[in-house]
């Protein structure tokens, strides 16, 4: 991204500079006064003096705040499987005519759900100059998590073990849907709330698995193993590849924090940690990255094994 520099000042003014004029010799001299003078300037700017401030970028607004016990959702495949979950309980639809259409609805909407059409600035407005809203947001209620006992008989889980940033969360699931994971374990603590911005970077995700929510994850992972699962942390130092820890037919992966990676507890709970084999120059990845061909590797692995 590039860096705005900072206007340069006109320093060819003696007094701009801080400098004055003896009238005897007509030589400039550096006064006290004007010493003073130079000191402020630098610290507040001169008056008529001060660089221009940079022009704030359009749109670039802050959100509104979002009314109490809702969740704005934004995007055209984001408010799309909203609308297509019948679990979700929708409040207001907001749409430009053309997203409508490629929302595939008509001007009527959505039978029960209000719709107003608008135009993007007032989008802009509600959610910030950032969102890419795509010409529609619907402010919805959030979805409730489940607790571990609603588990099913899905083969494939993923654990995260205090993964805060709603991006990565987000790219997780998005990841988690495409392989066929049954479900995405968070702890209730130290994990992101549905946002427009989680569920803006799952793309629809958010809708199509089942978020479980536990308080303790190494009480959980005790639980998991109990029903069959190997549970796998996922760690860039960890003493195996990930191929040569994938074994038996239900398979939990488990993922930390960028930086700080799995917690102690977490690494001396699970059943294996695993590396990903990188032969180049970095050796780690973006977690979500990280998660994704994870993934992959475990689900191939259970393909194989039917």
């Amino acid at each position: 991204m590039r860096e705005d520099k900072e206007p340069k000042r006109d320093d060819r003014c003696a007094s701009d500079a801080g400098m004055s004029d003896d009238s005897k010799t007509g030589t400039p001299k550096d006064s006290h006064y004007a010493r003073l003078r130079r000191a402020h300037r630098d610290r507040s700017g001169a008056p008529g003096d001060r660089p221009a401030m940079p022009r704030p970028r359009p749109g670039a607004s802050e959100a509104e705040a979002v009314p109490a016990g809702l969740v704005r959702l934004y995007g055209l495949h984001t408010v799309r499987a909203a609308l297509d979950n019948p679990a979700r309980r929708n409040v207001r639809l907001l749409a430009t005519r053309n997203a409508l259409g490629r929302l595939d609805l008509a001007e009527d909407g959505v039978p029960g759900l209000p719709l107003e059409i608008v135009e993007p600035r007032l989008l802009d407005r509600l959610l910030g100059g950032e969102a890419v809203h795509q010409g529609t947001m619907l402010e919805s209620r959030p979805l409730t998590p489940k607790p571990l006992a609603a588990l099913g008989d899905t083969p494939l889980l993923l654990v995260l073990d205090q993964v805060t940033d709603p991006h990565n969360v987000g790219a997780i699931m998005r990841s988690a849907v495409a392989f066929g994971a049954g479900a995405l374990i968070t702890t209730a603590r130290h994990s992101p709330a549905e946002t427009g911005v989680l569920a803006k970077a799952a793309s629809g995700a958010l809708e199509h698995i089942d978020h479980i929510e536990v308080r303790n994850l190494a009480d959980a992972l005790g639980e998991l193993h109990a029903a069959g699962f190997m549970t796998i942390g996922l760690d860039s130092d960890g003493p195996l590849e990930l191929e040569s820890t994938l074994a038996g037919g239900r398979i939990a992966l488990v993922l930390g924090a960028e930086g700080k990676g799995l917690r102690e507890k977490t690494r001396h709970t699970v059943s294996a940690l695993a590396r990903l084999d990188m032969p180049g120059a970095i050796r780690s990845l973006n977690v979500s990255n990280a998660a994704a061909i994870a993934l992959y590797a475990a689900r191939r692995h259970l393909a194989a094994g039917k």
